[in-house]
């Protein structure tokens, strides 16, 4: 059976070093996808290796501490979050490669970069690859290359290493909803174990049963790309809506008679939003053209007027705020007309995708339900089979922006379709994957 992600380890020996060390040290190859990360050139015995010798107590331990923020935290752009994420920071005297490692909450990217060439370095990595995988599928291998070591370690009689005890609190909070569900707000907020004030936890909590739980953690993801702002509550969200935002009638907002749902880990989250804008432009007999204000505006009842009149939200995020006597309101953060029309559109497909209630927050996030967002609409507001037909094989930036115009949309909205169906490429490995 294949398995996307797969660590070999093959035991050496080691004379040196502490017993956890000595007893681990090992040919460690990893391999996701049938494609080798960690392959590269032994200067010592000059050849290739797909398995460098490394240290796996090393590495279970960094794969033990940062379990949380690997599984839940999306990509961001601070030293503190490649600390967490990047294998060459483990440290301890090894070479070790330089991946990188981040999920979206539904599928995990491990992206692979060839290392530094330096004269004094026994080990040079060469493997220059991306690759995702659902998250489950990652979780399950890091457990089995974590008991692996640990059964290591008992066969040879290493007792009590920190490795077993920060296992056993792990596995211990993973089954545990309550502590589960907390450790997974702290990843989100880019923090380790027990590093968030009780009180914000408990409030964050709170508001999740009023807001709803997964609009809670959509909200506090947001927070890793605002550093020093203050999360704000469901009461001052209320406060803000009521004040700036614009009413919408829930009752009369557009729904979709087609099922959508798909198993969303097997799936690229720009994918689930291209099909669901696809099926709403079907169903609602829109063609292939553009989407006016009024057309927009009308799909989730609210007043046209709403897309170009900015009431100077002081809101971080835009969201729809659901209220069961069809009384709801909706805030926007850009104050831009092109923007607030694609806000308005991630928040009507997120009412079509997600399983939400009562709180949709339109994000900075890389979440697997923002990029979904995201991606439906831009095929909501410009269709890809009509943008390719506009642009007739010029993609210079003259032509995108007369076709972004047209759209009324952003350049980066056009040039985002272009790369997701893979007619531009990326310029970074780590932005596909943020997509994916």
């Amino acid at each position: 059976m294949n398995r996307p992600l797969k660590i070999s380890v093959g035991w050496e020996l080691l004379n040196e070093g502490s017993a956890e060390e000595h007893s681990c040290f090992a040919a460690v190859g990893i391999q996701a996808n049938n494609i080798w990360l960690t392959e590269g050139r032994d200067a010592l015995a000059n050849r290739l290796r797909q398995a460098p010798l490394l240290s796996a107590y090393h590495l279970a331990e960094w794969f033990a501490w940062n379990w949380w923020r690997l599984r839940w935290e999306p990509r961001a752009a601070t030293m503190e979050w490649r600390l967490a994420h990047k294998l060459s920071n483990i440290g301890g005297g090894y070479v070790w490669p330089n991946i990188t490692i981040f999920s979206d909450g539904e599928r995990t990217a491990l992206i692979s970069r060839p290392s530094k060439e330096k004269s004094e370095s026994p080990f040079r990595y060469i493997a220059d690859s991306a690759v995702v995988m659902p998250s489950s599928d990652y979780e399950s291998e890091i457990d089995s290359f974590i008991e692996q070591v640990l059964g290591r370690l008992e066969s040879e009689e290493v007792k009590e290493t920190n490795l077993s005890k920060l296992w056993a609190e792990i596995c211990a909070e993973r089954k545990d909803p309550e502590l589960s569900q907390i450790r997974k707000l702290e990843a989100l907020m880019g923090r380790d174990p027990e590093e968030v004030e009780g009180s914000l936890i408990s409030r964050l909590i709170s508001d999740a049963n009023i807001l709803s739980v997964s609009g809670i953690e959509e909200l506090v993801a947001n927070y890793l790309h605002l550093p020093g702002q203050q999360l704000p509550s469901a009461t001052e969200l209320t406060n803000i809506a009521k004040k700036v935002g614009f009413c919408a009638s829930t009752n009369n907002m557009v729904t979709l008679a087609r099922n959508t749902e798909q198993q969303h880990s097997q799936i690229p989250a720009w994918k689930i939003g291209a099909d669901t804008a696809q099926a709403l432009r079907e169903q609602e007999k829109l063609g292939d053209g553009q989407i006016t204000n009024k057309l927009l505006a009308q799909m989730l009842a609210v007043d046209p007027k709403f897309l170009t009149q900015d009431k100077s939200s002081s809101s971080d995020v835009s969201y729809f705020l659901e209220n069961q006597n069809d009384e709801s309101r909706i805030v926007l953060r850009p104050k831009w007309p092109s923007g607030r029309r694609f806000e308005l559109a991630r928040l009507l497909g997120d009412r079509l995708m997600s399983n939400g209630k009562y709180f949709f927050p339109a994000t900075r996030a890389y979440t697997y339900r923002q990029k979904a967002q995201r991606s439906f609409a831009a095929e909501l507001l410009s269709p890809f089979d009509t943008l390719m037909e506009m642009l007739q094989g010029d993609y210079s930036e003259e032509n995108l922006s007369d076709v972004a115009e047209y759209f009324q949309v952003s350049q980066l909205t056009i040039r985002t379709q272009l790369v997701n169906h893979k007619i531009l490429e990326r310029e970074d490995l780590e932005l596909e994957l943020a997509a994916a």
